[in-house]
């Protein structure tokens, strides 16, 4: 307990603290309410300095409400994040397959403390019945962090990647052989965070997702000029490898039942190009990564989407399908 006349110099900022953690619309506090709060960090206090700190606190920009009827009742009416912004923080936080169980409760804890005590139930209530697959790379996190500040600081990435192995277990590729690339950028797709860099080992852009990194550093070395990539541009990157499966990438003709816009756009945005529209169908130019993922992908909507051009990726959907259909008539 600190001595009572340095309490005394800090009752205002106690005050803040209680207002803050303990007081919201529904749940105000009366003026002996405070200085019962203010005993408990052993600052005593009369009404008229209670009266006094908050008008001082008001004065500074804290959003404090006087309810007057019989007694005053006071509370904080406004914060920085309301609170189905906060709900929105939460769900986001909670829905993040990269972020892991532990931080996700961590984050979310810190969260809880933007608002009172009281909408924080509400906040933990709103969250407990989500139970989603999360990563579990615990590093990731900080990963993250240290790929923006590789970026900021213009300097090369060092890393290991890895796969897992049917026993859950790492497996290193290259036998745990370091990775030093150029990073370009962080990118959020299909759920999972990717980092898009410069190889030198291929000439060329790679991406790497964020989660199956490890013993990442940021490197002493200065990232390269490579006159080639000046102008590369990230979005562009990523609406043509589809999925992020690496592959060649050209422009591809797709005919999609009328029913199937809404999935279109979500998949490649407002600016694709639609034509040959009928009451029936519509086609769309767009230039992806011609992958088994982009077969996969366009086989979920069964007899509603088809390819119509180029000619040969015809041919390579159709031997698709055949080693498919080959898998289950085998024996």
């Amino acid at each position: 307990m600190l001595m009572n006349n340095n309490n005394q110099k800090l009752k205002t900022l106690y005050l803040l603290k209680v207002l803050m953690e303990k007081t919201d619309e529904e749940h105000p506090m009366t003026v002996n309410d405070l200085i019962d709060e203010l005993d408990r960090f052993g600052i005593s206090a009369e009404r008229k300095s209670v009266y006094s700190d908050v008008e001082l606190l008001k004065t500074f920009g804290v959003d404090i409400v006087c309810d007057k009827t019989r007694t005053n009742n006071y509370y904080v009416a406004s914060r920085d994040f309301e609170l189905p912004e906060l709900k929105l923080l939460v769900d986001a936080v909670q829905a993040s397959r990269f972020i892991t169980h532990k931080k996700s409760n961590e984050l979310i804890k810190k969260i809880e403390k933007l608002t009172s005590v009281h909408e924080a139930k509400e906040l933990h209530r709103h969250v407990i019945v989500n139970d989603r697959v999360k990563t579990m790379n615990e590093s990731i996190y900080y990963n993250v962090d240290a790929i923006h500040n590789a970026i900021q600081q213009n300097r090369m990435v060092q890393f290991k990647y890895f796969d897992y192995t049917v026993d859950k277990r790492l497996k290193f590729r290259r036998n745990g052989e370091v990775y030093c690339v150029s990073p370009y950028a962080l990118t959020w797709a299909d759920e999972n965070y990717y980092l898009i860099a410069y190889h030198e080992r291929y000439k060329d852009i790679s991406h790497f997702r964020v989660d199956r990194m490890s013993e990442i550093m940021v490197s002493e070395n200065m990232r390269p000029i490579i006159s080639e990539f000046e102008n590369f541009n990230v979005a562009d990157y990523s609406k043509r490898v589809f999925s992020m499966f690496s592959g060649e990438s050209e422009k591809v003709d797709v005919e999609f039942n009328n029913s199937l816009i809404n999935v279109v756009i979500d998949r490649f945005g407002k600016d694709v190009h639609i034509h040959s529209k009928t009451e029936e169908c519509f086609r769309i130019t767009v230039e992806v990564a011609t992958t088994d993922a982009f077969f996969g992908w366009l086989l979920m909507f069964g007899d509603k989407a088809r390819i119509v051009a180029p000619f040969h990726l015809i041919g390579s959907m159709k031997a698709y399908l055949q080693n498919v259909l080959h898998m289950y008539s085998l024996d």
